[in-house]
């Protein structure tokens, strides 16, 4: 599995198994790490000081900002109505769907075997917990938890109040 020619590697980026990872027409900002098994498509944006687990999975139109933890096994969707054939039973092109765009928020954390469905903003310092699926906005500094994640806790609100 390659590192492409075509990707942008910010200074002190960290690929601990350059051997095992696919990356392809993507930029990753930095001293951000990559763990092994990890597939980053083309036009996917990975911010600085991130630091993204083994084996996920970031598609095009995912654009994760500074200083972000990416669990391991995340997956990210980049399609609301994926198919593999057109109506007609062609097997689909580019012109076939339409790619939906994802943000992460500075500083936020996405737990273990997540799934973040397209066109959702993650917002900062949010944390979504391990094995949630993500399938609205998470709003700036809440958890969210569950399938379909929802709140849980508000990261702002005092402990003490």
């Amino acid at each position: 599995m390659p590192i492409k020619d075509d990707v942008q590697l910010g200074n002190d980026v960290q690929i601990f198994h350059p051997d095992l990872v696919n990356l392809y027409g993507c930029s990753v900002g930095d001293e951000t790490r990559i763990g092994a098994f990890v597939e980053i498509q083309v036009g996917a944006k990975i911010g600085a000081r991130c630091k993204i687990s083994s084996h996920t999975f970031i598609c095009e139109g995912v654009n994760i900002a500074d200083e972000v933890f990416i669990g391991h096994g995340v997956m990210f969707t980049n399609d609301r109505l994926p198919r593999a054939t057109t109506e007609g039973g062609k097997p689909q092109g580019p012109s076939d769907w339409k790619l939906e765009q994802t943000w992460v928020g500075p500083r936020a954390s996405i737990g273990s075997n997540a799934t973040i469905l397209c066109g959702v903003t993650i917002g900062e310092g949010a944390i979504v917990g391990a094995g949630a699926v993500v399938t609205k906005d998470v709003p700036p500094q809440v958890v969210v938890a569950g399938v379909p994640a929802s709140a849980i806790h508000n990261l702002t609100k005092r402990a003490d109040k």
